[in-house]
């Protein structure tokens, strides 16, 4: 008896099932993995005259990628805005500043973003650059990483910024060192709310194309599903309507902004909002797709470049000795353990920004609380960043079942490491970066993210990282702590099955028979035998060539 046709079937490429396990050909219909057989010949009789049949001879198919942290709203913002991403130094940033000024006369304000610290003195820009090129109009551009922006004076002006301002409780104002002006960087809180009060905001139809903008660049990289790690009530609703017309085609988990200068009294709102954005649904949507408001997001510190990741001891002050600079907690200790066990037992994930030592070590106590309080529960709570872990905190990660959400493409040598960081950790310090290979070892589960635009949302870059622990720019650089290296196979799980356990997406990250067809096929098998090598790993040299999406070719490169 012939068998039903299928939609789909993917054959002359290397299937990767598991770690060791290897398939030739696959069939999929009405948006699920129908059969899995060796070779073409297998699959024969799904094919019919409506079947689509992909073909690649030395390629690769692999589960669907899944982001663990992106920020996609705001990268396709700033990829419809001003965009500095990828720029190589300040001369670039100026030239493509004044470009985009003199094009765009009609907008009150210049906004974008993606500078890097590490092209500037001590991380550090001045307005008189940006009153060089654009003097006429208040200039506010987020750095990379979000956790700073670069003001020309007209900006300062408009947000009345004077040398009398005092920092907030949360954030710091730059200041020229002889007069004490603003010098034109605001870090943190500082920066968050001139962009709250003053810099204007995106309406709903831009955050909607914002989105579409990212998850086609995403979807053309293998991704097929992320969790937003920073959902604003503006970009829920955004992708709520675009899920509600069918045009969102990825599976994507919410996690929503915790407000750190609120406590416990934005919890009914944060349920509230749980509880619409889980009543929208599209009928025109095709399989896994959706938006799932799931998660909340804790910042628990900021970041190490410019001092407020939180430490343990005090920071070093660069020149051998140190300071009396700990770092900052945006929430205290005893408000974060309250917040964490009453999010744990509202059935909320909790996704913690923890960059400094002090900050994860909180963020466990945290989770310790919650588990003492409420029980064992399958929240699957995650930390993302861990940069700096001190070794007696590893092993608590797989005891309280918490999820290392790594950042593996920080994990290399560079500039922002070797001159805005390790002199500032110390070289004690320093060695405790990014022990994606201690906390694997220790038996925790480990998810991937790209933080992007903070830094390339290309899995294959990333795993390229954390395999060689080299950039994929400067194959020739030392290997940045080469022990905590690890394998392809693990990388390549953590991007697909780990981040879809985060997202509480039982189908995904996997190809099975009866799972949903989320796909990647790679022009280039990763995984021959002498690709990756003791001294050659050029893993994203490959490139994607199709990604399927619950049965769906969401992206094909060749059109």
């Amino acid at each position: 008896m012939r068998r039903s046709t299928a939609d789909l079937v993917v054959t002359g490429a290397r299937i990767r099932l598991s770690q060791g396990q290897w398939a030739g050909a696959l069939a999929v219909r009405r948006g699920r993995i129908v059969a899995i057989e060796p070779n073409f010949s297998s699959v024969r009789d799904f094919i019919g005259p409506h079947t689509r049949v992909i073909e690649s001879s030395g390629g690769l198919v692999v589960p669907g990628f899944q982001d663990s942290h992106v920020h996609a709203p705001f990268a396709g913002l700033d990829r419809r805005r001003l965009s500095l991403h990828d720029m190589q130094g300040r001369s670039a940033y100026l030239e493509a500043i004044a470009t985009f000024a003199q094009q765009h006369r009609e907008n009150s304000w210049i906004v974008g973003g993606g500078w890097a610290a590490e092209h500037f003195p001590s991380g550090r820009p001045r307005k008189e650059d940006l009153d060089a090129v654009a003097p006429d109009r208040p200039v506010f551009l987020f750095n990379g990483d979000l956790h700073g922006a670069w003001l020309n004076s007209r900006a300062l002006e408009v947000a009345g910024i004077t040398r009398n301002t005092p920092d907030p409780v949360d954030g710091r104002i730059d200041r020229d060192p002889v007069t004490g002006d603003p010098s034109g960087t605001l870090q943190e809180g500082a920066a968050y709310w001139v962009n709250d009060h003053f810099v204007p905001q995106p309406e709903q139809e831009e955050w909607e194309a914002a989105i579409l903008n990212a998850q086609h660049h995403l979807q053309s990289l293998g991704i097929t599903g992320w969790q937003d790690a920073w959902v604003t009530p503006a970009t829920q609703a955004a992708y709520q309507s675009l899920a509600m017309q069918g045009r969102l085609t990825s599976r994507v988990v919410g996690a929503l902004w915790w407000d750190r200068n609120r406590e416990m009294e934005q919890l009914p709102e944060l349920l509230a909002r749980r509880e619409h954005g889980l009543a929208v649904t599209s009928p025109t949507a095709h399989l896994g797709s959706g938006f799932f408001p799931t998660s909340v997001k804790i910042m628990t510190d900021g970041v190490l470049e410019n001092l407020t990741g939180a430490l343990l001891e005090p920071y070093c002050d660069g020149c051998g000795g140190h300071s009396d600079q700990r770092g900052v907690t945006y929430l205290d200790r005893d408000l974060l353990a309250t917040a964490v066990t009453e999010l744990d037992a509202q059935g909320f994930q909790v996704h913690f920004h923890a960059i400094g030592d002090r900050a994860v070590r909180e963020s466990l106590d945290a989770i310790y609380c919650a588990r003492s309080s409420n029980g064992r529960s399958d929240r699957r709570h995650h930390i993302a960043h861990v940069q700096v872990v001190q070794p007696e905190d590893i092993a608590r990660f797989s005891e309280l079942e918490v999820v290392a959400n790594c950042q593996t493409f920080w994990a290399q040598s560079g500039s922002e490491r070797d001159d805005l960081t390790i002199p500032f950790l110390g070289a004690e310090r320093a060695e405790l970066q990014f022990p994606f290979a201690a906390l694997l070892a220790s038996g925790t589960r480990l998810a991937m993210g790209s933080d992007w635009a903070v830094t390339t949302a290309n899995p294959l870059e990333q795993l390229e990282v954390a395999v060689t622990r080299t950039s994929p720019q400067d194959r020739g650089r030392s290997s940045f702590l080469p022990e905590q290296c690890i394998s392809l196979d693990d990388a390549l799980d953590a991007f697909t099955a780990g981040s879809a356990f985060v997202n509480h997406d039982e189908q995904g990250g996997r190809i099975a028979v009866g799972s949903r067809a989320d796909l990647a096929l790679l022009d280039t098998d990763i995984f021959a035998p002498g690709f990756v090598s003791k001294h050659e790993a050029p893993i994203s040299d490959a490139r994607v060539q199709i990604t399927v999406a619950g049965g769906l070719v969401v992206y094909d490169a060749e059109g």
